[in-house]
C-alpha cells in the first residue's frame, strides 16, 4: 500500500487551516455581539457595527459550512 505523504500533509494543513480561520471569524462575530449588548443604550454608531459585524461574520461561518457540505454530499454535484 503507498501512501502519498504529500498529499495528507496538504489536507491536513488546510484543514487546519481553515478550522482556525472559521473559529476566528465566529469569535469576530460573538465579539460583534457583545459589542452590540454594550451599545444597546446610545442607539449610536457602535449599534450599526456590532450588528454588520456579527451579521457578516456569521454569514461567512455559513458559507464555509454550506460549501463543506455541498463538497461532502454527491448528490449536490
Amino acid at each position: 500500500m503507498h501512501l502519498d505523504w504529500t498529499a495528507l500533509g496538504q489536507v491536513t494543513a488546510v484543514s487546519i487551516g481553515v478550522t482556525v480561520a472559521v473559529v476566528a471569524v465566529f469569535a469576530l462575530g460573538v465579539l460583534g455581539l457583545a459589542q452590540l449588548e454594550g451599545a444597546r443604550e446610545q442607539q449610536g454608531r457602535t449599534f450599526a457595527l456590532g450588528i454588520a459585524q456579527a451579521a457578516l461574520c456569521f454569514l461567512a461561518c455559513a458559507v464555509v459550512v454550506a460549501y463543506g457540505i455541498f463538497l461532502i454530499v454527491p448528490q449536490f454535484h
